[in-house]
């Protein structure tokens, strides 16, 4: 868009002129999305209207609710529809925070100047790297929709004395294929919703901050919250339509077997989140590492300065990168989690012979967990406002209270609300008659809500400059780079530790009391179905505030853009102050989420891998239930699982290092070749920078995710061959069995150590700029914390969050494409859910 000289009035003399000049065929402000018009029109109505409507859709939601009940006596269809409304609903309710956010105004023309290239640069990108992620995602669609239809007919065994449903080997590629895309195409709305929401409400929270405190961190939370509810009631909505629509189409299918029908969905929400999270991750910090070594170390100019060339860009990749990605990973946990969760929730309750109102109840229980999830994030939301807001307000004042101490005491809200909730549902979807079952569950959720919140406090623990781990960081950049970045290394290795450990007591725990739950109803043998269960329900309780978590997320780059735009147009300094307060918060409940984000890979992944085993059993028509690891070629499997996840993360790592050396070397060549823009005669040209690294991270993420994709099923292939040579069947299941085990292994502790170790990097470097501690800014520590906080951006923001991802995707992969390593099976073979829980 082409910013003309007259919108520029606001903008000081000392500029000369527009600071950005970025081309765009778009129309800029006369260009509107529907969904703004409908926030336009809704502010437009007086109090009574909006009254009206908020009684006349709550009566509409309770009536559906009603009708259902009158309409239908089972417990399934009650639940999937409830699901599939609520959901909706959530969405309305998202449209009443964006409306919130957009009846606040945009500043002043040197703001809009500045929000304008950065919104344009994120959605330009993202429709470049999504357009390539959908080319990708049909060539994937198509060869699943190959493989399947190769395959013979699929028949799901009666269950209850009912009929055996048979699905040929055309429709069994459909709706692999089908169900492949939907997953594919939520998780990138989910995306997009988080960078629509952020690239609009940052010029907002901007403009607020220099009126009062707390309406800048309400705006800041509640577009997060926008983001993180369309992307949870997108994969609420998208697997209860599914499931609704399968019934229609199969009358006879069980509600229990339909989970097994939509493996495609959790294969293409992953592969989505994996490029999201590279591109993203690649073009975010590929230009923030080239903006502060030049700007910072080498210029001597503050963060988000105008004249450095390299400022637009680098705030392009806060959404696109921190917005869009981490949504998109969210979205592929919940997939997951849920569809891991119902699988073996409906095998439990065959085993135990349970009637049809309760198996319902164990298949349907992680829908209504997330619904639940829903209600009581939004009432957190509500409660994001400080003690004492004041109409004008001077940064320094003690009345501001301290962002994070607001979100604790909202998010404490939330779990105790989310804990009751829990309760409430496994007493109702978990009971089963004369056992206390449902107690056993609910302290499986309680385990998981427990390690949840430990997650929060240990990684804030290791990633905020209030703690003295930060702090020696900071200490140690007294004596220069080197001792910064050996500083920081240490603290991100020793925060590995107390959440592994939090991870292993959890799904012991779990495990356990999930085999308690059950004893009596199902067969001893089959215990640890129970025990697996068990877990599961504690990932849903470590989920179960996963909307509150993810906005907190979002808040971050929100906060970071905000701050980018109040320094780019100049605002008074206790205004750049406040946007501080929230960036620095902002970085903190990143590394949050990003550690919750690992938590709940970690036991989501272990799921997916029983999920495995069970399928793999049904393939061969053997038990397999373990792996000899002294078994040469399955050692040399897992070797392989785990040297995936330390070349993936250096190829992640050097698309960074590349990207940031392309635009190291452009900022050098413009304040070269034009020495008045450092004494402001002269304006950077912006463009080029975002152009250098959105083809680099459009090129450079294809690498790593290939690698990513491709690998386990070379590997699988492979040993398959191997073993039909051998004589053996299930060589490549042992194989890739234990390429899943050790590639999760060392992918948790990859991704927390780089997750963390970037944090502290990162926040020693705020503390030094905020405090004024070791000679604050320009001091020879600060050069020294901005080395190390450079090393850590590709740790915290690409390679780290890439990784948790990467275990994800592995698994999904491998249980998808099963029949590649276990080979075909006759028509004859029937696939009884009751005695194996997994479709073949």
């Amino acid at each position: 868009m082409s910013v003309e000289m007259n919108d520029m009035a606001a903008i000081p003399e000392a500029f000369g002129g527009p600071m950005v000049n970025y081309q765009s065929s778009r129309k800029g402000k006369q260009y509107t999305s529907e969904i703004e018009r409908l926030v336009y029109v809704y502010n437009q109505m007086d109090w009574k209207a909006k009254k009206t409507i908020t009684y006349s859709l709550l009566l509409g939601y309770f009536s559906l609710l009603l009708i259902f009940r009158l309409c239908t006596s089972d417990f399934a269809t009650l639940a999937t529809a409830s699901a599939l409304v609520t959901s909706i609903y959530a969405l309305f309710f998202a449209f009443w925070l964006a409306a919130f956010v957009f009846r606040h105004d945009e500043g002043d023309a040197a703001m809009q100047s500045i929000a304008d290239p950065i919104r344009e640069g994120s959605e330009g990108f993202f429709a470049v790297q999504y357009g390539t992620i959908a080319k990708i995602s049909v060539l994937a669609a198509f060869l699943l929709f190959m493989l399947y239809i190769s395959r013979d007919d699929t028949v799901l065994g009666a269950v209850g004395g009912g009929k055996a449903t048979t699905v040929s080997s055309l429709a069994m590629a459909l709706i692999t294929a089908c169900t492949f895309l939907i997953g594919a195409f939520c998780s990138a709305l989910a995306g997009y919703a988080g960078m629509w929401v952020s690239v609009r409400a940052n010029v907002r929270v901007s403009s607020a901050a220099r009126r009062c405190y707390n309406t800048a961190i309400q705006l800041c939370f509640r577009a997060g919250g926008f983001a993180s509810l369309v992307n949870v009631a997108m994969v609420i909505g998208g697997l209860s339509f599914i499931m609704i629509v399968l019934r229609v189409i199969y009358p006879t299918l069980e509600f229990q077997q339909a989970p097994l029908l939509l493996v495609g969905y959790g294969f293409g929400a992953s592969l989505v989140a994996m490029f999201a999270q590279l591109g993203g991750g690649i073009y975010t910090k590929g230009a923030d590492v080239g903006a502060d070594l030049v700007g910072k170390v080498e210029a001597g100019i503050p963060e988000d300065d105008p004249r450095n060339p390299a400022t637009i860009a680098d705030l392009v990749g806060d959404n696109v990168g921190d917005c869009a990605g981490q949504c998109a990973d969210t979205f592929e946990s919940i997939a997951a989690e849920i569809l891991s969760a119902m699988i073996l929730g409906g095998s439990l309750a065959d085993e135990g012979s349970m009637n049809k109102g309760v198996t319902a109840g164990f298949v349907a229980f992680p829908l209504a967990v997330h619904c639940m999830d829903m209600v009581v994030s939004s009432v957190g939301m509500m409660l994001i406002r400080a003690k004492k807001g004041m109409p004008t307000h001077s940064a320094k004042d003690t009345a501001d209270e301290d962002p994070m101490k607001i979100m604790k005491r909202a998010y404490s809200v939330t779990l105790f609300l989310a804990t009751i909730g829990f309760l409430v549902l496994c007493r109702w979807f978990l009971w089963v008659p004369n056992t206390n079952s449902w107690a056993w569950f609910f302290g499986c959720g309680a385990v998981g809500m427990a390690c949840s919140y430990l997650f929060v406090i240990i990684t804030q623990y290791y990633t905020d400059y209030e703690h003295n781990k930060v702090r020696s960081i900071a200490f140690a950049s007294t004596t220069g780079p080197a001792t910064n970045i050996i500083a920081g290394m240490a603290v991100g290795l020793e925060s590995t530790a107390a959440p592994v450990l939090c991870i292993s007591i959890a799904l012991v725990s779990s495990y356990y009391m999930g085999m308690a739950a059950t004893a009596g109803v199902v067969p001893a043998s089959e215990a640890t179905k129970s025990g697996l269960f068990g877990t599961a329900v504690a990932t849903m309780g470590m989920l179960s505030t996963a909307v509150f978590v993810l906005a907190m997320s979002n808040f971050g780059p929100i906060a970071d853009n905000a701050g980018g735009i109040v320094e780019m147009s100049q605002q008074a300094d206790e205004v750049r102050l406040i946007t501080d307060k929230l960036d620095a918060v902002g970085n903190v409940t990143k590394a949050n989420t990003k550690g919750f984000s690992v938590g709940t890979a970690a036991l989501a992944c272990f799921l997916l891998f029983a999920a495995f085993m069970d399928e793999v059993s049904v393939y061969t028509g053997k038990r397999f239930e373990s792996v000899d690891l002294a078994r040469c070629e399955v050692f040399v499997g897992g070797i392989l699982g785990a040297c995936l996840v330390f070349l993936f993360a250096a190829w992640a790592m050097n698309a960074v290092g590349r990207a940031a050396a392309q635009v190291v070397t452009e900022v050098r060549r413009q304040f070269k070749e034009r020495p008045g823009i450092m004494d402001w005669s002269d304006k950077p040209d912006y463009y080029t920078c975002i152009a250098i690294v959105s083809r680099s991270a459009l090129k450079e993420m294809i690498r790593p995710g290939a690698l990513a994709a491709l690998s386990p099923v070379v590997v699988g292939f492979a040993f398959r061959i191997i073993g039909s040579y051998r004589g053996d069947t299930t060589l490549g299941a042992q194989v890739i069995a234990a390429f899943l085990m050790f590639s999760t292994a060392a992918g948790i502790l990859m991704a927390l150590f780089l997750n963390n170790a970037g944090g502290a990097w990162d926040n020693a470097k705020k503390y030094i700029e905020i405090t004024g501690c070791h000679g604050g800014k320009n001091s020879e520590a600060h050069k020294a914390s901005v080395v190390g906080d450079t090393v850590g951006d590709p740790c915290k923001d690409t390679a780290g969050p890439s990784v948790h991802v990467l275990i994800k995707l592995v698994s999904t992969v491998t249980m998808v494409l099963t029949p590649v390593f276990c080979g075909q099976i006759a028509t004859s073979s029937v696939a009884n859910v009751a005695g194996a829980g997994i479709i073949p």
